[in-house]
């Protein structure tokens, strides 16, 4: 089987599996207990914290642990209301455990503003920067698009809001951490998110980055863990795992061999004129689409041949259309017809390009049957 829908989630590497274990079984201990054990975990769980920021490049903020991406952007955005009449900013790209966020903050009464994408995928920042003003409380920017692995200028984005505002903002970089290399300090964001299965960790962790513990309140409520920001005790297998896939990960060399790997497949793809490429800075992730062609149809055709891809993201497989393909302009056959294939590092070569054969196969297979 090749499994091309690592943007859904990732299989997690042994010595993680191994760090998890470890913590589950020998060093078991609650991190907020007194005793000697428990304080030697809670130092693993202050190294775990060490290794995120190292890895976002922060000189200041802290890292709060979450049970993942969903929770870290709930906490973000529900932590930052306040009294008055804010408005809230978000972009129509963003995963639906953001943007859901938002569709609720409207059931509340709230003001809330969707910027649209540009053709080639990003936000628009013109659109961005008419809509910012006093009244903003928070803006929130995905950074790399979970199902088009097209980019958005961060920094570009910061520098807008805080020339226009004292809104806070928040970008969900499920898809951007240990995948490409960045500071949140030179971004100039105030949140960030963090998922533990996207990049070879386990399931039901991952972290917030806060520049700012005074920007949030906590949205649950408890024993005053994480500072008072996430309550419950700990996953500390989980976070221990999470630490070691962190520092397995060489993102450079990993970015320059996702590379190769998407190119290798691209030019099998190019071969046949049918099909439309998203292009996209990620190597991680690969949107395209055969025209005439049903992209549910395709990838159920290739699970027959053994290889997986997806149809968009696993957090939205159950809604009808593609709400990003389609704020990029798409006309609706293309939108229809579209698959997302994405990549890990420690693919072969050989792999890529026999899944690049079979997905012609299939596509032209199944083109042929509507003639």
């Amino acid at each position: 089987m090749i499994y091309l829908d690592n943007a859904s989630t990732t299989k997690m590497f042994e010595s993680a599996a191994g760090q998890y274990q470890k913590y589950a079984c020998q060093l078991f201990y609650n991190p907020s207990a007194f005793y000697r054990p428990a304080r030697e975990v809670k130092k693993g769980l202050d190294g775990a914290r060490k290794c995120l920021l190292e890895r976002l490049e922060a000189k200041q903020g802290q890292i709060i642990f979450t049970s993942g991406a969903t929770e870290s952007n709930n906490l973000a955005i529900l932590g930052s209301r306040r009294n008055g009449k804010w408005e809230y900013v978000f972009s129509m790209g963003e995963h639906p455990s953001v943007f859901n966020v938002a569709r609720e903050l409207e059931r509340q009464g709230c003001v809330v503003h969707y910027v649209l994408l540009k053709n080639n995928g990003e936000i628009d920042y013109d659109a961005l920067e008419n809509v910012v003003n006093e009244k903003t409380r928070l803006v929130c920017v995905m950074h790399v698009s979970n199902e088009t692995g097209v980019l958005n200028d961060i920094k570009k984005v910061s520098q807008i809001v805080k020339s226009k505002s004292k809104a806070l903002l928040h970008v969900d970089g499920v898809q951007a951490f240990n995948k490409i290399v960045f500071s949140v300090d030179e971004l100039g964001v105030d949140s960030y998110t963090i998922s533990a299965h996207k990049f070879h960790g386990p399931k039901g962790v991952g972290a917030l980055y806060i520049r700012n513990q005074s920007s949030l309140k906590s949205i649950v409520f408890g024993g005053g863990q994480e500072n008072d920001l996430r309550s419950g005790t700990e996953n500390v297998p989980g976070i221990m795992a999470m630490k070691e896939a962190c520092e397995q990960i060489n993102v450079l060399k990993n970015f320059e061999q996702t590379q190769m790997l998407k190119k290798a497949l691209v030019q099998i793809l190019m071969e046949d004129k049918n099909i439309k490429i998203v292009e996209s800075y990620s190597p991680y992730i690969l949107s395209i689409s055969y025209h005439g062609v049903n992209g549910e149809t395709l990838s159920r055709a290739l699970q027959d041949e053994g290889v997986l891809v997806s149809t968009g993201s696993a957090c939205s497989t159950k809604k009808a259309g593609n709400r990003i393909l389609e704020s990029m302009g798409m006309r609706k056959e293309e939108v229809v017809s579209s698959i997302r294939i994405s990549f890990n590092a420690y693919m072969s070569k050989a792999e890529v390009e026999e899944a690049g054969r079979k997905i012609l196969e299939c596509a032209q297979r199944l083109s042929s049957l509507k003639i």
